[in-house]
């Protein structure tokens, strides 16, 4: 048996291919589909079946131009109302590839329909090998149990208990556990690093199979959720459908400076993708940035929506191009074009440039104490509780569709995140918001904690 990983950091999202006597299946794949097709050339495979472990929300899936490609079968679990061709599945389907065996758990919770795939290859054994388990179970977590219109919360976290402890837990300690998600997915809270576990690791381990009670389970899930992206049931819904091939978006148009300064005169959004300390040092005003070298693709969901009709400005092709290509994997396939020339071409049109300062810890304690600025922590919820800069103002990224409440716009602001990526993000939002005084925190918390300045933890 041939059995691979594929991980898009970027999404923190693995899918998986595997094959056996010349057939292959792949699970879950992302919206750019090449890697399937050059890894199944690579290996002398063709591949006939493509299943999908629920109806993603975070990300686009490819699995309608890759059976348009393959020729493949695409299948799903019953409960999805999926709308393009597929086989639907329950509890009890098998399909037999090869020498391997793929049997499929209906394990509703995260998803309705989601299921997870258990992986026998009886070239070496009767015995499950691995389960493939899509949001189900991650390493360290399960899935979030709201992304249902249908099944409140609550309702879904019961199902999850019950799927976990009925289905998947039955399983031998020995099989691998592989997951449709890693650490830093907003699929989940608490999940590892590691790219596989066993079920046994995760018997042992998993904070959430730790819970015993199923009442206790249902209330650990439903309190204190990370924000949902408003994206996510569009995404689930461009799954249901089945999204169009990457090859059917438009080529990007250039536009001149005189031209993007109309249009933002207009209304439109100018999406900075360069690193954000180029893009402190100088920039077009008004223009937001979220740089490529993060979590560029959900920030941007989760920002501006799947409806906005951005701008690119970048410092190469190459840059454009993976921004265009990271938008398309969340939905995001409606840009205008790009800065033709990018940020040079702007200065060169006699146009002016901004720039947000920056501050190092050690200068930003002092003006703390003389009462000079106010401190905005732009971290997620669990960040700030484990330990916060005390006298800051809490305010999520997550949250910043609305200008944070408590920020008195006459005293200059100062951001920070962790590292410096998310306070970046933040600043541009400001300043596009209107906020003149605003400073952006090198090196973040951490550098505010390397230094040994003073942490308080707990509540706001």
């Amino acid at each position: 048996m041939y059995f691979e990983q594929f991980y898009l950091g970027c999404l923190a999202h693995a899918s998986y291919m595997l094959a056996s006597a010349g057939e292959a299946v792949v699970v879950d794949p992302q919206r750019d589909v090449e890697i399937y097709l050059q890894a199944a050339t690579a290996h002398g495979v063709s591949i006939r079946h493509i299943f999908e472990t629920h109806l993603h929300a975070d990300f686009v899936s490819g699995h309608n131009e890759l059976a348009a490609r393959t020729g493949a079968k695409i299948y799903i679990g019953e409960q999805a109302g999926a709308k393009f061709p597929h086989v639907a599945v329950r509890d009890g389907f098998e399909l037999q590839v090869g020498r391997v065996r793929i049997s499929v758990l209906e394990t509703p919770g995260h998803t309705s329909e989601s299921i997870c795939l258990v992986i026998t290859d009886e070239g070496k054994s009767p015995e499950p090998w691995a389960v493939l388990t899509g949001d189900t179970l991650f390493l360290g977590d399960v899935g979030r149990p709201d992304l249902s219109n249908r099944y409140t919360p609550a309702q879904l976290a019961g199902m999850l208990y019950d799927s976990l402890h009925n289905k998947v837990l039955r399983l031998n300690d020995r099989v691998l556990v592989y997951p449709a998600h890693g650490a830093g997915s907003l699929c989940g809270r608490n999940m590892r690093a590691e790219r596989v576990s066993s079920i046994g690791t995760e018997r042992m381990t998993n904070c959430a199979l730790q819970i015993k009670s199923r009442e206790e389970f249902v209330q650990h899930l439903t309190s204190n959720l990370p924000p949902r992206p408003e994206y996510f049931l569009q995404d689930a819904d461009i799954n249901r459908t089945g999204a169009s091939a990457l090859s059917d978006l438009p080529q990007l148009r250039p536009i001149e400076a005189i031209e993007l300064k109309k249009l933002m005169d207009e209304g439109a959004i100018a999406l900075d993708v360069r690193p954000g300390e180029q893009f402190a040092a100088a920039h077009v005003p008004g223009a937001i940035n979220i740089a490529l070298s993060g979590q560029f693709a959900s920030w941007a969901g989760a920002l501006l929506g799947l409806a906005a009709s951005p701008v690119l400005i970048a410092d190469s092709d190459n840059a454009l191009a993976e921004a265009r290509v990271r938008l398309a994997r969340v939905g995001l396939e409606n840009v205008l074009g790009y800065l033709k020339g990018g940020v040079a071409s702007w200065s060169a049109a006699g146009l002016n440039l901004a720039a947000i300062p920056q501050i190092d810890v050690e200068n930003l304690s002092d003006q703390m104490q003389r009462k000079a600025v106010q401190v905005l922590d732009v971290r997620r919820e669990p960040e700030w509780e484990a330990g916060h800069i005390e006298g800051a103002v809490w305010w999520p990224l997550d949250n910043f569709k609305v200008a944070p409440p408590e920020i008195d716009r006459s005293v200059p602001v100062v951001v920070h995140c962790k590292s410096g990526y998310r306070s970046i993000i933040a600043c541009s939002l400001l300043r596009r918001a209107g906020f003149e005084q605003v400073t952006d925190v090198i090196g973040g918390f951490d550098a505010w904690k390397q230094a040994s300045l003073t942490v308080s933890a707990g509540n706001r």
